[in-house]
């Protein structure tokens, strides 16, 4: 039987991530960086694209697994006939090259375990060259080569092209498996200690950890979350990536498949304030840092996404030879999204850019001249169609949302100057456009009869960004119309207690074949509405079904299916992440930063 995306626990070194089943099987592994070619492919494809699985033998699943309290630290358990072990799996930050460490542990009784590593660079296509050097197992394959250090004999090759070895132990013994990567021009990088890298990275995470500031309801779910962000931080630039993984689907068999291995400036103001709002200062500022590098140039080639250090080329391609997770194909690498027009993010990032002056982080010297070009620019572009924030293939329209973002930039723009009368800018001219936006959408984006925003002018359908409304300060939370578009969404975007993003039937025309699970963020976005509009209680119970949607080790994918009851799309969604530490801080938290 496949795993399903909640099987999967998450590992990393804020440069790249591992997924590890609950089967002991590392099956996704990109090296050296997150965006990189993987060399366990087996979580889109089958054992033959690669994986490491650790196990006792015969056994199946483990019995239980957590992460050490405050890390990114992963122990599994397993209870066999002849006793129980522990593997826990690492990879500790890295100096010069990214390691995965693996130590077995004995806890009782005397256990046989098996350990079978299968390496194939390019995403599962390409078998490497092995051979032994100074006791260690030396893989190679163009660019690519690993080292394993492996304290039980292991033996390599064999009709399957892995490495295997099979030991055994006993309560208290403890056996460590190494595998480092590094260009194969390069000499091998120095050997780390796997238990010194154990204690290390158990230290450095749990001071990390004690920084957060939140000390409200449900802590342990949203330091998980906060320690998920900072994992899916690329620590060189400071960009955090959607998610570290690609084409994880939306619907099992389904096409809706993409890469989320990039940085997206939709996700940059709500990341922000969650940093912030939890005591997190020095990653806010870094994303804050990437922001302004990524947008740098000019204001009419802004994107919505770019890749770790504000790489713009982000081809997209497929990979035939993977089968797709759960025969969900096309695999996709890269993202063809990167090429859309999406008004909303110039709204997004003076948001972000507003909320980090507001919040004491240190002004750059260029952040109000990047503002400043970023309006001028709007003054004309924001009557533009475009495809809006859910990056939908069906062609450009008047999206309500990004009208409303556009209404943002005016306003952010507008406030800035009002306590900062020092800067310069056309205070009156950002007014007018502010007032003509904000009347045309409720002239042209609200539906009377119905009494709720609609996703695009004179649409039927629904948009769960519209929920946004009143977070962004478009209207207040007590407005009729808010109320009467919450309670519209609500009714027409559920599915068995949760939303859907947008309208799915035969009248919306987002270019793709089938239908996606329900969107975890625009769930987490109707708890902070209700909140916000007074209805707390309701809002809780919503954040507490939320929370229980959680896997077993704290980690969310991008939508969910209540009827299955399964996780779907790309795993762990920084954006679901998001969602959650933002709203148990409004819920529980006295509100977000700024």
């Amino acid at each position: 039987m496949h795993p399903r995306i909640e099987d999967y626990a998450l590992i990393g070194d804020e440069q790249t991530a591992a997924l590890v089943g609950a089967d002991g099987s590392v099956d996704w592994l990109c090296l050296p960086r997150f965006d990189s070619p993987a060399c366990f492919a087996k979580l889109l494809g089958d054992e033959e694209n690669g994986h490491w699985r650790i196990a006792p033998a015969g056994a199946e699943r483990c019995a239980r697994r957590a992460y050490r309290p405050g890390t990114l630290v992963l122990d599994t358990e397993w209870e066999t006939d002849q006793g129980s072990v522990r593997v826990t799996d690492l990879m500790p930050q890295r100096d010069r090259a990214p390691d995965l460490v693996r130590i077995v542990e004995g806890l009782g009784g005397e256990v046989t375990v098996r350990s079978m590593l299968r390496l194939r660079f390019d995403y599962g296509s390409i078998t490497p060259w092995t051979r032994r050097a100074d006791a260690h197992r030396v893989a190679v394959a163009g660019p690519d080569s690993t080292w394993l250090r492996s304290e039980p004999a292991v033996r390599t090759w064999g009709e399957d092209f892995c490495t295997h070895s099979e030991f055994t132990v006993t309560e208290g013994e403890k056996v460590a498996f190494v595998l480092t990567w590094h260009p194969s021009h390069q000499r091998r990088p120095p050997l780390v200690d796997p238990h010194e890298s154990l204690r290390s990275s158990v230290a450095d995470w749990q001071s990390w950890s004690s920084r957060c500031t939140y000390d409200g309801p449900y802590r342990d779910a949203v330091l998980r979350s906060l320690i998920t962000l900072k994992a899916l931080t690329y620590a060189p630039t400071g960009g955090i990536v959607a998610a570290p993984t690609t084409s994880l689907p939306e619907e099992p068999g389904g096409v809706r498949n993409w890469d989320y291995r990039h940085c997206w400036l939709r996700d940059s103001t709500l990341t922000l304030g969650a940093l912030l709002a939890a005591g997190y200062q020095e990653e806010a500022e870094a994303w804050r840092d990437w922001l302004l590098r990524a947008v740098a140039g000019d204001p009419a080639d802004l994107q919505i996404m770019y890749g770790l250090g504000g790489e713009r080329r982000l081809p997209e391609f497929e990979v035939p030879w993977l089968s797709g997770f759960a025969e969900s194909t096309p695999v996709r690498i890269g993202n063809d999204a990167v090429n859309q027009f999406q008004l909303d993010v110039y709204g997004e990032v003076m948001d972000t850019l507003s909320l980090a002056r507001a919040s004491g982080l240190p002004v750059k010297p260029q952040m109000w001249a990047i503002q400043g070009a970023l309006m001028d620019f709007l003054r004309t572009a924001w009557r533009q169609p475009d495809e809006g924030l859910w990056e939908v293939r069906g062609g450009r329209r008047q999206f309500v949302h990004s009208k409303v973002m556009t209404w943002v930039a005016a306003d952010r723009a507008v406030r800035t100057l009002e306590k900062n009368p020092e800067l310069p800018g056309d205070l009156d001219g950002w007014r007018a456009l502010r007032d003509e936006v904000h009347r045309e959408v409720c002239e042209k984006g609200y539906d009377p009869k119905r009494k709720t925003f609609t996703q695009s002018y004179g649409s039927r359908e629904l948009d769960a960004a519209l929920l946004l409304i009143p977070r962004v300060g478009f209207l207040p939370p007590d407005d009729p119309r808010v109320m009467g578009t919450i309670d519209a969404i609500r009714k027409e975007l559920s599915h068995a207690g949760f939303l859907r993003r947008y309208t799915q039937d035969e009248t919306v025309v987002d270019g793709l074949p089938g239908k996606e699970g329900t969107f975890l963020v625009c769930s987490f976005w109707l708890a902070h509405a209700l909140h916000a509009t007074g209805r707390t209680e309701e809002a809780r119970e919503l954040f507490e079904r939320l929370v229980g949607l959680t896997n077993d080790v704290g980690l969310l994918a991008e939508e969910y299916d209540p009827v299955a009851g399964r996780q779907l799309g790309n795993f762990p969604q920084a954006f679901s992440h998001i969602g959650l530490v933002n709203t148990a801080l409004a819920l529980y938290g006295g509100g977000e930063a700024g």
